[in-house]
């Protein structure tokens, strides 16, 4: 049997190293999440860290965030943020790590493994920097496609650990093999604000199966967009950053948002980064980022505020 295929005219090609074994690969189609080290080295750890800072003292210019004073460290900053969304939107550091070789080589292999005829080909939306100090929370059981859709199901999140990830500190939690069927379970509230940030829970499966994702810091943890997930309370005395991106594969168009005159087929979002193979879609362009981030902060940030007023009074 012939197939003929249109003609399509493509950029070049963006190559990168295939780090991972066969073996690898096959685990992550199994099981939706699959945990690398030796990624990312030190010094990456090390530069993400001292830009996580940069950011938060406001030393990009965005409306989210004010300048910090001099007379506060990196640290009393940060411990009043739970995440920032779109780091890479102000931060080149960011960008950069969003194109890093060695993860990007990685979802070259993954991201679309369970798709015939996928040519390697990813692209990033997204860039999440949880620094989630101490006693802030974690957020309910989740799957990332429900935030962020793709037409093929090959959403992947690549979670770089900045700190050791533990159970006490809030590490990731996963039920293995969730992501099989390809089922958005419904979501309610959790009703566990302490536990949990504001986002709703997934419900209606079985938790008893969850296993927790403990790793060293640099570890790569990929995980796909329809894995049940959730990170519960930093119950340590140490942060928990992560910067996590996620991609999909780039032929599938991206309908995170349906304009006026779209339909969800046609949707497409072109605030992406092409970072492995070729962007079939190049010829649309691409939409500049906003210039600016968003911040999540939760309860503990309240907590923290009022025990300030507390030492203030006491001071007075």
């Amino acid at each position: 049997m012939t197939t003929t295929v249109l003609p399509i005219d493509l950029p070049p090609r963006i190559e990168n190293a295939s780090p991972l074994s066969k073996a690898q690969v096959a685990s992550f189609v199994e099981d939706g999440f699959l945990a690398v080290s030796g990624l990312i080295d030190s010094s990456d750890v090390a530069a993400i860290r001292e830009d996580a800072g940069r950011i938060a003292r406001g030393d990009y210019p965005c409306k989210a965030i004010e300048k910090a004073s001099p007379s506060l460290s990196d640290e009393e900053i940060l411990k009043t943020i739970l995440c920032i969304h779109q780091p890479h939107y102000i931060s080149p550091v960011m960008e950069r790590y969003t194109r890093h070789p060695g993860v990007c080589g990685a979802l070259s292999q993954i991201t679309g493994a369970h798709l015939p005829y996928w040519d390697g080909s990813v692209k990033c939306m997204q860039s999440m920097l949880f620094v989630k100090p101490p006693h802030f929370q974690g957020q309910a059981w989740h799957q990332d496609e429900i935030y962020i859709p793709t037409r093929d199901r090959s959403l992947v999140g690549a979670w770089i650990a900045l700190d050791d990830a533990t159970v006490e500190n809030g590490c990731l939690w996963v039920i293995p093999g969730s992501h099989r069927i390809g089922y958005l379970y419904p979501q309610r509230p959790h009703g566990n604000p302490d536990e949990f940030d504001f986002a709703q829970e997934s419900h209606g499966f079985d938790e008893s199966l969850e296993a927790p994702v403990e790793v060293k810091a640099g570890t790569v943890v990929f995980f796909n967009g329809y894995l049940l997930h959730r990170s519960r309370k930093n119950r340590s005395s140490m942060f928990r950053r992560v910067l996590v991106s996620h991609y999909c594969n780039a032929w599938s168009r991206l309908p995170w948002r349906v304009l006026e005159g779209e339909t969800v087929a046609s949707a497409d979002r072109r605030c992406i980064i092409p970072v492995a193979g070729v962007d079939p879609y190049a010829w649309k362009g691409y939409d500049p980022p906003e210039g600016n981030v968003w911040l999540r902060t939760c309860q503990a940030t309240e907590e923290l505020k009022a025990q300030s007023r507390v030492d203030m009074r006491e001071e007075n």
